[in-house]
């Protein structure tokens, strides 16, 4: 007799159960929908009547891509600002709804330290540009403005200051910084050993004064920001670049001052912004009424009699899985914390198999935002990735910083996307340790070291190298280097040496690693996102993004310093410098 498979029989009996139970599930959710949008229709039809002819929009902070969960507390118990826009797909589906009502003349942006990356900004100014071609006004009004948010307000029809505003349009400045005397003089000296003269990330530590090569570096990409700036501004404002560049350099402005230089079209408060944007409201009204708020998105909708309902689909949406490598990367694992970013790769990798092992997930994207870290740490994440990769499409997407051991996290992937301003590259190798001599000394503490092997105490922190043990790391920092070269000419189908001439730590900006072949494409997001789910084969339509937590933790700097006290192999990006403007501020 053949034997029976009840287990198998089992899970083909589960299918149809499971299915139905998914359908009753969304049977119900809709059924509610539908009941609570038809006893909400008298109280719409009454609103309609007082339907907001603009919208008012905050943005505020950094604005994630997607829309995320939101928490049921807030800190401090207070919920965000109505206005706020919660993420870049909400605030296009809200401008596409408004877009098409013929009774909305436009929006009200009101920015309040805004914080985002170049990438997000042109996402920003694209929704505004869409929702101009549509014939609709775009007024935008802040009360303190830097160079990024200027950008964004460039986009706009009408730009508003408040009267004690500023406007911080001054250009972009870079701030290098090397710690060598400094350590020196508490009695601590840096040792390492690096390969390539553009891999500069240690010279934080062992020098004096900032090189020429970070100098030329830094300058670099402050040309492109700053040409980025000009034209963005000149474009808005419908000036000359060479006028753009003479108003930076006379900025900071006040809102007066703004004003005159037609940097803003008026200064208005807050309390006035309802009347400026409804004449009628202008002409009419009582002075000694109360002003009536500009509403939010939220209240348009309530004045809608058939808002549209996001109902539960009978068949579940194709997902595509993300996974993020975010900080320097470091090995081990990743917990909460308060400091510097790191990514631990044990943490990454699990992230990475989940991915991999969820068959509802098509495609999986890597973003990184990561100078770097540990070479090894690195490489468990590369290699991990690859796996990941063999199974189904995997897109690395790049809007800040994708540099050295995290542009090697990157090479696993079928294709590296980029925004134009975002770092890239960093292709290199440095090791070395810190030597607490001096200091110990300076404090009476007394240490012998007693070995046997010629580099037992390679990782001691009493002294410094040994002429054998500089001659042994510096083979090891080669040979890693060697490595990381293969790597990449595997990745970019290229010869080691042409890698080598784009490599030794020479840093790119997106649009130049393009031009060098180190990246694939420069573009945005979400079109990486929809570039994945093609590859998988996964028809046009919406999908919904599915985070992978990488589990990130966070340094202070001291025990970054202290984890770099003893000897090891690093790809870490040059990162002892911060621009001004920039959304990236990194010290490391």
């Amino acid at each position: 007799m053949r034997p029976s498979r009840p287990s198998i029989t089992r899970r083909v009996d589960s299918f149809p159960r499971a299915l139905m139970v998914r359908l009753v599930f969304v049977a119900l959710a809709n059924l509610l929908l539908g009941v609570r949008t038809l006893l909400g229709l008298p109280f719409r039809l009454l609103a309609a009547r007082h339907r907001p002819p603009f919208v008012r929009f905050r943005l505020s902070g950094d604005l994630p891509y997607r829309e995320q969960r939101q928490r049921r507390f807030w800190p401090g118990g207070s919920r965000p600002e109505p206005a706020t826009v919660s993420s870049l797909e909400s605030f296009q589906e809200a401008l596409g709804l408004l877009a098409k009502d013929p009774k909305v003349k436009g929006i009200l942006l009101e920015l309040e330290g805004l914080e985002v990356a170049s990438a997000k900004k042109d996402a920003l100014v694209k929704l505004l540009t869409d929702f101009r071609a549509a014939g609709k006004r775009v007024v935008g009004w802040a009360v303190s403005v830097d160079n990024l948010g200027y950008q964004v307000l460039c986009a706009a029809d009408e730009v508003l200051l408040a009267p004690a505003g500023r406007l911080e349009l001054v250009g972009y400045a870079a701030e290098a910084t090397a710690l060598g005397e400094g350590l020196s003089r508490v009695g601590i000296q840096a040792h390492f050993v690096r390969r390539g003269d553009y891999k500069t990330a240690p010279e934080l530590f062992t020098h004096a004064h900032v090189s020429d090569i970070q100098r030329q570096t830094l300058e670099a990409f402050l040309d492109e920001r700053y040409a980025d700036l000009v034209e963005t501004v000149a474009r808005g404002r419908k000036r000359t670049p060479e006028e753009v560049r003479a108003i930076i350099d006379s900025g900071p402005y006040s809102a007066q001052r703004a004003v005159t230089a037609g940097l803003v079209d008026a200064v208005c408060s807050e309390a006035e912004l309802p009347a400026r944007l409804d004449e009628r409201r202008r002409d009419e009204k009582d002075p000694d009424d109360a002003e009536e708020p500009l509403e939010p998105m939220a209240t348009w909708l309530a004045t809608q009699p058939f808002p549209p309902v996001k109902w539960r689909p009978a068949k579940r949406r194709p997902k595509l899985g993300l996974v993020t490598i975010s900080g320097m990367i470091v090995p081990g694992k990743g917990s909460g914390g308060i400091g510097m970013k790191t990514a631990g790769a044990e943490s990454v990798v699990k992230a990475l198999r989940t991915a991999g092992r969820d068959k509802r997930a098509k495609a999986v994207v890597l973003y990184i935002n990561s100078p770097g870290g540990s070479a090894l740490a690195s490489e468990l994440i590369l290699e991990a990735v690859q796996r990941v990769a063999r199974k189904k499409p995997v897109i690395a997407y790049v809007d800040q910083v994708c540099a050295s051991g995290g542009y090697m996290a990157a090479l696993g992937a079928k294709a590296i996307w980029t925004a134009p301003h975002a770092i890239i590259g960093s292709i290199g190798v440095f090791a070395g340790k810190f030597e607490g001599s001096g200091l110990m000394e300076r404090l009476g503490v007394r240490r012998t070291i007693i070995a046997r092997g010629e580099n037992a105490g390679i990782f001691s922190t009493s002294r410094g190298f040994t002429p054998h043990e500089r001659a042994s790391l510096e083979a090891e920092v080669e040979e890693t280097y060697q490595a990381f070269l293969a790597h990449v000419a595997k990745a970019r189908g290229r010869t080691k040496e042409e890698i080598h001439e784009r490599a030794e730590g020479r840093v790119y900006s997106g649009t130049r690693a393009l031009a060098a072949g180190l990246v694939d494409r420069s573009s945005s997001f979400e079109e990486a996102c929809r570039h994945a789910m093609d590859l998988a084969q996964v028809p046009p339509g919406k999908f919904d993004l599915a985070l992978y937590s990488s589990g990130e933790r966070r340094f202070t700097l001291l025990q970054v310093l202290l984890s770099m006290s003893s000897t090891r192999l690093y790809a870490l990006c040059p990162t002892s410098w911060s621009m001004a403007g920039f959304t990236t501020r990194q010290d490391g």
